[in-house]
């Protein structure tokens, strides 16, 4: 079948009654929209055809759906109220489709993808032995090409028709996916609604990126089965995409519109070649003497200081095709935490970092930039992709410390700094670490357990807070300004112990006065980072990254004592 062919939306009628808002839509005037209703947004269902014509490039064509059918009916011999024999004649009739997906080669603004397409029409976009057939050979082309793969997904669940064999094809999928984790092949999932069952608890929610459609549910029950087994309703919009974001399950939600953009960038970055930029002019001071003895405790207030620059400015200002990816895929997306995929200088990087904000309503927003346990998770689920994927990784560390409630106890703070820590320090891509306000504590080092540590020279660096500090040993808060100073906290005496190997100057009056000033001068320290780092070997990097800690405290050996 030609791209032209299956990428036509099919003969609809004149008229649709827009289930959003029931507003009576023309045909034409919603098809020219994407199938998305001017009124409402809703998000109405379109056909696999239609959404591959929507999503890749022209010139793309059908693969892979040669041969594939439906398990022999007639060995299952399946019937309810109707044969199974008959209700496949039925959908192939009504949709012109073999099976529930199409699988396409192509390209998404000039980058290559493998794509399958689920089909809701075809008895509800139901997993069965043909469709998980289809979804594995293109994740098998994939691999072959070493070509990312983007599934779009529209499915009730697996096909009961086909009684357990249905059921194997969650696993063989995700044996497929698993396949592609292990080469470093880029996976993307777009859900549309609705996804439940057998796909969303397969390859639906099995990739390294899930984006998700406004208003698309996503779930391994629906609403029906799950108020039938517990026997009460579940709340309203509770497995909707903008539910589910903010519990972490999906990193983006993005308009049918915009899905073109952002998958562009996203294949983009797994492509990752290194665009030709203008040479770095950072200054990077080394020597200790070049820095003017500063007051600690004033260092420590300068460091925080309202207008700053936050990560997310950072992000705003030095670079550029800002993705950012939300949640722990485990219940929950810490507002403390931020990351995604970018560009630096030109190279493709992830980026992760604490994010506090510069009003009252930004900081309470975002916990003051005290990272939960799932942001700590979402940050080495990032690193874990930069992995995956061979992209070298950037973290910007300005938080008082890790979230110090009740609820993060409980749900494991130390052991997500921890693993952050040894995840960053078994890392087989170079890692540049940026200090840009406070590090406070193991909740800074979660993030900074890198080849390059950097730190701007108003930015403060601590085992506690001068605070926390004269709390404990003082038992007075009041002689914070002396534990600021007995912690060495500042710039300068950060980079005469060796915790940073390097400091960005602040142009005067500091960071809050010229933060856009600032940003250029973090931005191209990072980038003359990451180029002194390209190329080298990832042991070689394990090695010395593991000698950078290992000095820290080193002592002299032992003099042998004579006994008599």
């Amino acid at each position: 079948m030609t791209a032209a062919a299956t990428a036509a939306p099919a003969a609809g009628p004149a008229w649709t009654l827009c289930p959003g808002c029931a507003t009576p839509l023309y045909g034409r005037r919603l098809a020219r929209n994407q199938f998305v209703c001017p009124d409402c947004g809703a998000h109405h269902q379109v056909t696999a055809g239609t959404r591959l014509g929507q999503l890749l490039d022209p010139g793309w064509e059908q693969v892979d759906g040669a041969g594939v059918r439906a398990y022999d009916p007639d060995v299952l011999g399946f019937t309810d109220r109707r044969p199974y024999r008959d209700r496949l004649a039925a959908a192939r009739a009504d949709t012109g489709m073999d099976e529930a997906v199409l699988v396409a080669r192509g390209h998404i603004g000039g980058h290559p993808v493998v794509a399958a397409a689920m089909d809701f029409r075809f008895l509800g976009g139901s997993l069965g032995a043909a469709v998980g057939e289809l979804i594995t050979r293109a994740a098998e082309r994939a691999l072959a090409t070493r070509t990312p793969l983007l599934l779009v997904c529209a499915s009730g669940g697996a096909r009961m028709q086909e009684g357990a064999l249905s059921l194997m094809q969650m696993a063989k999928t995700n044996q497929a996916l698993a396949r592609l984790d292990r080469a470093g092949v880029l996976t993307v999932s777009l859900v549309t609604d609705p996804t439940y069952g057998g796909v969303a608890a397969s390859y639906a929610t099995a990739c390294d990126v899930v984006v998700a459609e406004p208003g698309a549910r996503l779930g391994f029950a629906g609403p029906r089965v799950v108020a039938e087994t517990i026997g009460t309703d579940p709340p309203e919009g509770f497995q909707t995409a903008e539910s589910l974001l903010r519990h972490g399950m999906v990193d983006v939600v993005r308009r049918r519109g915009a899905l073109r953009r952002l998958l562009a960038r996203l294949l983009a970055a797994a492509h990752h070649p290194v665009l030709e930029r203008p040479p770095a002019t950072a200054d990077v001071v080394r020597d200790p003497a070049r820095l003017a003895e500063v007051d600690p405790w004033r260092a420590v207030r300068g460091a925080r200081e309202l207008g700053r620059p936050t990560t997310t400015d950072y992000l705003d200002l030095e670079f550029e095709d800002f993705e950012e990816l939300h949640g722990d895929r485990l219940g929950e997306d810490c507002p403390a935490v931020v990351g995604g995929l970018a560009r630096l200088g030109g190279r493709a990087v992830v980026v992760v970092g604490t994010q506090k904000g510069h009003t009252a309503a930004e900081l309470t927003a975002h916990r003051f930039g005290m990272g939960s346990p799932a942001g700590y998770r979402k940050a080495a689920r990032l690193l874990r992709l930069a992995a995956k994927l061979g992209l070298p990784v950037v973290t910007l560390v300005d938080t008082p410390g890790a979230y110090p409630g009740v609820e993060a106890e409980q749900t494991g703070q130390a052991g997500a700094i921890s693993a952050c820590i040894s995840l960053l320090s078994g890392l087989r891509v170079p890692v540049v670490a940026l200090v840009t306000g406070e590090g406070g504590s193991g909740g800074a080092l979660a993030l900074a357990v890198a080849d390059v540590v950097l730190a701007l020279s108003g930015a403060v660096y601590s085992v506690i807070s001068p605070e926390g500090c004269a709390a404990i040993l003082w038992r007075d808060r009041a002689h914070a300004p002396a534990a600021a100073r007995a912690l060495a906290v500042d710039a300068r005496n950060l980079l005469r112990l060796g915790v940073v190997d390097g400091v960005v100057p602040e142009p005067d009056g500091g960071a809050h006065q010229h933060p856009v000033r600032t940003a250029a001068l973090a931005g191209a320290a990072l980038s003359d980072a990451l180029a002194g780092l390209a190329g080298t070997e990832p042991d070689a990097l394990l090695d010395a990254r593991h000698a950078r800690f290992r000095a820290f405290g080193a002592f002299e050996a032992p003099v042998e004592r004579r006994t008599t």
